[in-house]
């Protein structure tokens, strides 16, 4: 484990630390680590109840606010007297006379005060009760704030950004779990067993990785029937994703049995008439958790950037569903990026959530790393 000495770490305290308190102490003194976990709890407080954080309702269309772009939250009113608190200029809509393009301006005459707390549309709550409290609410319903624009449909980007965060944030843990099974035990009897059950798991995990993983992704995901609803595709994309990101893991976790079982440990525990079952699960497993938690960490991001890809490409998620991946369609085209380059922000989001769980996974490898200093 980290040493000690460079943590501060008492070395009375150190002695009888647990494995699971040496790796936090070591974690701790990985800053950017430190700051990505405090991102990615964030990240996913917002990605549990979406509804609570966004201002407007996400399906909500508005003709008269078509790519309508971002709005600025001022703090101090210097247009309408002297005062202070959070509010925003609705923005007049003008043609320029010569190329007719639309020209949004403030309206400082006009002063909106951002309520926190306030009342907006209505959502469910983990489908448990209905609420209509937010974070932001803009008491003015005519001209509502849009901190990150509008699209082509005049719907609001950020609304959209936040609930499409519960999806894409989602996939890849449910994705990520479905594959951590599949890994642990596959490689658990490849490595505990041997023999031929190992030769005929190896040859397995080696067709899983022949495989051309972006070519399978698309061939898989086009198969699914265009008509399914919205949680069926959901549950068919996380399968798809899972089945092919087992095999790494699976093989890693091979390797850790085969130097375990050998361990005394273990054959004291068969020794004991200690069932296989509970010797790889109670003993075993345990003695490398802390390796699996960071791979887990580690791929979380490429299962994230995975359902990001095929509902881009259209051949994922579909519409009215909202991730990332199906928010980032809307950029494809060349009028989109010229008038409205604000539709990437989808694509900030997951730079950012891939970025900080990348990170979380390198400070856990360092810390769970018993020969890190």
């Amino acid at each position: 484990m980290a040493d000690i000495a460079v943590t501060n770490i008492p070395p009375d305290r150190a002695a009888v630390a647990s494995q699971w308190q040496l790796i936090w102490w070591a974690f701790r003194r990985h800053r950017l680590a430190m700051v990505a976990l405090v991102v990615t709890v964030m990240m996913y407080i917002v990605a549990l109840v979406p509804g609570f954080f966004a201002i407007n309702d996400p399906n909500l269309q508005n003709a008269r606010a078509t790519f309508h772009p971002p709005q600025k939250l001022h703090l101090i009113d210097t247009e309408n007297g002297f005062s202070f608190g959070p509010h925003y200029y609705p923005m007049k809509l003008t043609r320029d006379p010569e190329t007719l393009a639309a020209i949004f301006k403030e309206d400082t005459t006009k002063r909106v005060d951002v309520q926190f707390f306030g009342r907006g549309y209505e959502y469910s709550v983990f489908g448990l009760f209905n609420t209509n409290i937010h974070l932001i609410a803009s008491p003015d319903k005519t001209t509502p704030l849009l901190l990150f624009g509008a699209d082509r449909l005049g719907r609001d980007v950020f609304s959209r950004t936040v609930q499409g965060s519960q999806v894409s944030l989602s996939i890849g843990l449910v994705g990520v779990f479905l594959s951590l099974m599949l890994g642990i035990v596959i490689g658990g009897i490849s490595g505990y067993y041997g023999g031929r059950i190992d030769f005929f798991m190896q040859r397995l995990i080696d067709f899983v990785l022949s495989l051309p993983t972006i070519p399978i992704w698309l061939a898989m995901a086009a198969a699914l029937p265009q008509d399914w609803p919205a949680t069926l595709q959901y549950m068919m994309i996380t399968i798809i994703l899972s089945l092919t990101g087992w095999a790494q893991l699976a093989r890693v976790v091979r390797g850790r049995f085969l130097s375990l079982r050998t361990e005394e440990f273990v054959a004291a525990a068969r020794l004991d008439g200690v069932r296989e079952g509970r010797i790889i699960f109670r003993h075993m497993l345990p003695s490398f958790a802390s390796h699996i938690i960071a791979s887990i960490t580690l791929a979380v991001p490429a299962m994230i950037l995975a359902e990001t890809s095929l509902s881009f490409l259209g051949l994922g998620l579909q519409p009215p569903t909202i991730s990332w991946g199906v928010l980032l369609r809307e950029a494809q085209n060349i009028r989109s990026i010229a008038t409205a380059p604000w539709l990437f922000m989808p694509g900030c989001a997951v730079v950012v959530a891939v970025m900080a769980l990348n990170l979380l996974g390198d400070g856990l490898r360092d810390a769970a790393d018993p020969y890190n200093k």
